[in-house]
């Protein structure tokens, strides 16, 4: 008995301890996330807190594509939402100069794809939907 108490006593502690990891592991991406969509508006020439707040910073990836901010509206529309996101990322990797396997990359796995646009060696080249 007292080694099944023992058993959950250390479970117990070990799940904290595993919960608190998680928690660290997922700050700390997050942080890298902010941290490479930051340092691509700044190389874009736009604030980089914008990348912050939510719906501000589509805004600002709009104006860095080069689309209209009226672009906006459509990205609150379900299924049309996708297409523009699909635009949106296409025009961005344009605009750093990158091909349309790096647009699939930011489709896909866009908090990776943003730090390497960020701290890559990729420059901005203009909108390009301009």
């Amino acid at each position: 008995m007292n080694a099944l108490v023992n058993l959950a006593q250390n479970s117990s502690s070990g799940g904290g301890i595993g919960a608190l990891f998680i928690l660290v592991i997922y700050l700390a991406l997050i942080i890298l996330v902010i941290a490479g969509m930051w340092k691509t508006f700044t190389k874009a020439g736009q604030p980089g807190w914008a990348c912050i707040i939510p719906i501000v910073n589509q805004y600002f990836l709009l104006k860095i594509v080069g689309r209209p901010w009226w672009w906006l509206i459509l990205m609150f529309i379900p299924i049309i939402n996708i297409i523009i996101a699909i635009i949106v990322s296409l025009d961005l990797a344009k605009s750093f100069g990158k091909g349309v396997l790096f647009a699939i990359g930011l489709i896909l796995l866009a908090p990776i794809f943003f730090c390497i646009l960020g701290f890559g060696s990729a420059e901005y080249q203009g909108p390009a939907a301009g």
